[in-house]
């Protein structure tokens, strides 16, 4: 400005015309007021807001990379994820002023975030996180946790003239994820080709199967069975297919049964191109089914991942049980189970017990049954708590002694363990043994971030559903994710994002017991009393035998935890 007042005031405006409004706009933000030299923007994202930020730092390094450095423009830039006050068009808080001392602590051109983005955007973006530990802000009470981003500038270099996509485009839900450092594969839903839409169940029931044999894998990436299951009877786009979920292959089928007689085609696909990289048909006798099962999964396998070896692939061909008519009866209750309504969960204990009836062993079906249990205690939907507690500890007690080698079995019993028998060291040790077996079944995470809740852990618990998270990005138990994540947020003391979380459950589920209880405690900690009310008055119609004497917080670990949690059902008006 000393130099060229006018000049540089016409490069300023140039920049922001050129680089920071198009990459805003792109990006969904929201360009809350211009001060001086710099700006206060809003997304709705904290992926979005990265995401903007490292392409815009990008941008004007490319626009800098020939200019003299005494004439060049650079900026700091600061984000932070938090509860705003709303003025008019104007933004205020105490989230506004961590961003702003954030973006002093970054070095010119750099982007510096806080916890609670890092925590956010984790696995989303091509970028490093670099922890500068706790900062100590000016006019900002307590330290700041943060970090400095660092990215690779290939993976933003635009062309000339263009602006690259944002990581959430416009009007889209889900963010762009980056690809993992490992090969990774999503398993679509196998069409059945039986012509009977009751067989759904087997077909549904095969790709599980696959999905399972192939997460084995420690050197595969393994979409969960859940998210992929979302595209179940629609007409996909694999490249999109890859965005969605992450992914650089995608396996995709039939099933055809009939007279005895098994038929599965499969295929392998490069979601970045499309291309078809391999195809095959596997035909045989329903008695058959799991060397067939065995078959496709060893071809794929040999295909993505040539140098796993030869004993994994062997050991991926452990077969859930020996009884097919056992085997039918499980993949039943499966279906059932993942309806989770109070019906359906009964009935998937009618085809679980069954199969377990036809075959004793069947240490998945004790696993799936005991996890039943849970999930209506967890609703309150308990006939007799007492004997269907006793009844689901017994399963999960065989579940752990017939699977001793099987992820599933282990993390299902030490979840239900410590769920409906407060034996948490039990649980984490199954827990922990589960994940060293198999690092890509996203119940293993999903079950450990509770366990680690209910021992007093809350940022490992928050690690691991994140990790959960995104084994499975579209999960249709999602709201479970976000009741676990509101969960740790709680213990960890971050109650407005606690409140939140627990809100994306009530937007989905607005009746589900669990979400408007959590939704209300949180809220009531983080100072929001009226919506903290008007949710437990709700849940209080739901059931009126709620009272602070029988909702019992005796499964945490911590003295300190449990009067939390106490307290803010009390603020939340829950009668004692």
């Amino acid at each position: 400005m000393g130099r060229d007042e006018s000049g540089t005031l016409a490069c300023l405006q140039d920049h922001r015309k050129q680089r920071f409004e198009p990459i805003l706009a792109r990006y969904g933000g929201r360009l809350v007021k211009l001060t001086g030299d710099g700006a206060l923007a809003e997304f709705r994202s904290a992926v979005d807001a990265l995401g903007a930020a490292i392409e815009f730092q990008q941008a004007m390094a490319d626009a800098n990379r020939d200019r003299p450095a005494d004439s060049a423009i650079t900026f700091r830039l600061g984000l932070h994820l938090g509860d705003l006050i709303v003025d008019g068009d104007d933004l205020y808080g105490d989230g506004v002023n961590i961003a702003a001392r954030l973006e002093a602590e970054a070095p010119a051109g750099g982007i510096v975030v806080s916890r609670a983005i890092r925590e956010a955007v984790d696995g989303r973006l091509k970028a490093k996180l670099n922890a500068l530990g706790e900062l100590s802000l000016k006019n900002i009470e307590r330290p700041i946790r943060a970090f400095l981003v660092e990215w690779d500038e290939a993976d933003w270099k635009m062309a000339p003239g263009e602006v690259a996509q944002p990581a959430q485009p416009v009007g889209s839900a889900l963010p762009t994820l980056a690809l993992p450092d490992r090969p990774s594969i999503a398993v679509l839903p196998f069409e059945n080709m039986s012509g009977d839409p009751e067989q759904d169940y087997f077909a549904d029931g095969m790709v599980e199967d696959i999905i399972t044999a192939l997460s084995r894998f420690k050197s595969l990436f393994v979409i969960a069975r859940n998210s992929s299951f979302t595209y179940k009877g629609r007409a996909v786009d694999i490249k999109q297919v890859g965005r969605d979920l992450g992914v650089r292959y995608v396996l995709e089928g039939s099933v055809r049964k009939a007279a005895g007689r098994v038929r599965i085609t499969s295929q392998l696909i490069e979601t970045a191109t499309g291309g078809h990289l391999w195809a095959d048909r596997f035909d045989g006798s329903l008695e058959d089914i799991f060397d067939l099962q065995d078959k496709v999964t060893a071809n794929v396998i040999g295909q993505i991942a040539p140098r796993v070896e030869q004993a994994e692939i062997e050991r991926a061909k452990s077969k859930p049980t020996g009884s097919l008519d056992a085997y039918d009866h499980f993949l039943r209750g499966m279906a059932s189970y993942y309806r989770s309504t109070r019906q359906s969960l009964d009935d998937a204990l009618g085809h679980y017990y069954k199969a377990l009836e036809l075959d004793p062993g069947f240490a998945a079906a004790y696993g799936w049954a005991a996890l039943s249990y849970t999930l209506r205690k967890q609703a309150r939907w308990m006939a007799d708590p007492q004997r269907e507690a006793l009844e689901g500890v017994r399963l999960a007690r065989r579940a752990i002694d017939l699977g001793k080698d099987d992820a599933f079995a282990l993390s299902a019993g030490g979840f239900t363990l410590a769920f409906l028998a407060g034996e948490l060291d039990a649980a984490v040790a199954f827990t922990e043994r589960a994940q060293r077996l198999n690092s890509n079944l996203v119940s293993v995470w999903h079950g450990s971030a509770w366990i680690r809740c209910y021992v007093g852990d809350a940022s490992t618990a928050i690690e691991h559903i994140a990790h959960a998270m995104r084994l499975s990005p579209l999960d249709p138990q999602m709201g479970q994710f976000c009741l676990a994540t509101a969960l740790a947020k709680f213990l960890a003391g971050q109650y407005a994002e606690a409140a939140s979380w627990a809100e994306k459950v009530t937007q989905e589920q607005p009746d589900f017991l669990p979400g408007l209880i959590s939704f209300a405690r949180c809220s009531a900690c983080a100072g929001r009393l009226d919506e903290a009310r008007v949710a437990m008055a709700w849940a209080l119609q739901i059931d009126p035998t709620l009272s602070l004497s029988t909702f019992t917080n005796s499964i945490f670990r911590r003295p300190e935890d449990r009067a939390k949690l106490r307290e803010g059902l009390r603020l939340a008006g829950m009668p004692e």
